[in-house]
């Protein structure tokens, strides 16, 4: 072996060391970042349990927490973004307005984002990727905090229109796009009006509106951009992707079906993501029962072939 050959192997083992060091210190800060909050809402609810929160704050908090879930990971994502299956318009209408409800944006920027990180997962152009951020401390948590949150706060990517193309042509959808800041607040009023009405008290209207409302988008947006941050960092790899995408059982509970995440980027237009019968995925069974009552058809589900196909041996 020359001198050059060997220098060329060290410099190869050095250069894949520093990556596997990069990797890890950004799991450590991600796995940190994404637990010290729910941490804090555990410690939250212990501490008010009977004094500013009870079964009936409980309740409208997990209500409002899966039905905007459901907006987002149903209406959102599957239907919207990737066209998994078909519905008609009056529950395109229902999902865009939950969907909306969970504060994550209009319809339209939502999906011609998403649509924007699918073409360019974990690559340069990816609008929230923690990957390839740098190298330093500094940079990982710049990468993490992107992933996480960042992106959402940032200037917008130009040229997003072109990704929803084909959604402009529905008058319908671009108006509940455009009606999003009157859906975010129906989101806010409504637990607040349930809070009131259970309980026949001012103070009721005051804490439905902070745990159905405020508290509950807190926890969609951290369990939502968990799957951007998460789930391109933790988890298990089963198929062929150009990208970080992992499994993550945690968030495939948590999400409704959107943790299984490497599923779905191996197979973005399909319906269901968990594709083992031990993945849960509570998304798909929504809309496996909206088929059952005539409210979804064309529903797209990929092969056994394919998956096999598809399948890192």
């Amino acid at each position: 072996m020359t001198q050059d050959s060997r220098d060329g192997s060290e410099s190869q083992a050095d250069h894949a060391h520093e990556n596997e060091h990069i990797r890890v210190r950004l799991k450590v800060i991600n796995l940190i970042g994404v637990l010290l909050p729910f941490a804090g809402l555990v410690v939250a609810i212990s501490l008010l349990w009977n004094v500013a929160f009870n079964w009936v704050q409980l309740g409208i908090l997990l209500v409002m927490y899966v039905v905007t879930a459901l907006g987002i990971t149903v209406g959102y994502h599957r239907l919207f973004t990737h066209r998994s299956f078909k519905t008609p318009r009056v529950v395109e209408a229902i999902l865009s307005i939950l969907g909306s409800m969970a504060a994550e944006g209009p319809v339209l920027q939502w999906v011609a984002q998403h649509r924007m990180h699918h073409q360019h997962s974990d690559a340069e152009h990816d609008p929230h990727s923690p990957h390839g951020h740098g190298t330093g401390v500094f940079d990982t948590l710049r990468g993490m905090w992107h992933a996480h949150m960042g992106w959402f706060i940032y200037k917008q990517p130009r040229n997003l229109d072109k990704y929803t193309k084909d959604l402009r042509k529905s008058m319908l959808i671009v108006w509940m796009s455009r009606l999003f800041p009157v859906w975010v607040l129906a989101g806010l009023v409504l637990p607040a009006i349930f809070g009131g009405l259970f309980t026949w008290s001012w103070g009721g209207v005051l804490w439905g509106f902070i745990w159905g409302g405020l508290v509950r988008v807190f926890l969609v947006h951290h369990v939502t951009w968990s799957i951007n941050s998460v789930c391109h960092i933790w988890g298990t790899k089963p198929f062929k992707s150009n990208d970080e995408s992992r499994n993550n059982a945690i968030f495939g509970v948590l999400a409704l079906g959107e943790g299984w995440h490497n599923n779905h980027h191996a197979f973005p237009t399909s319906a269901r993501h968990g594709l083992r019968w031990w993945q849960v995925d509570v998304s798909y069974f929504v809309i496996w029962c909206m088929s059952k009552i005539g409210l979804a058809s064309e529903i797209r589900v990929p092969s056994r072939e394919r998956i096999q196909e598809k399948a890192i041996a």
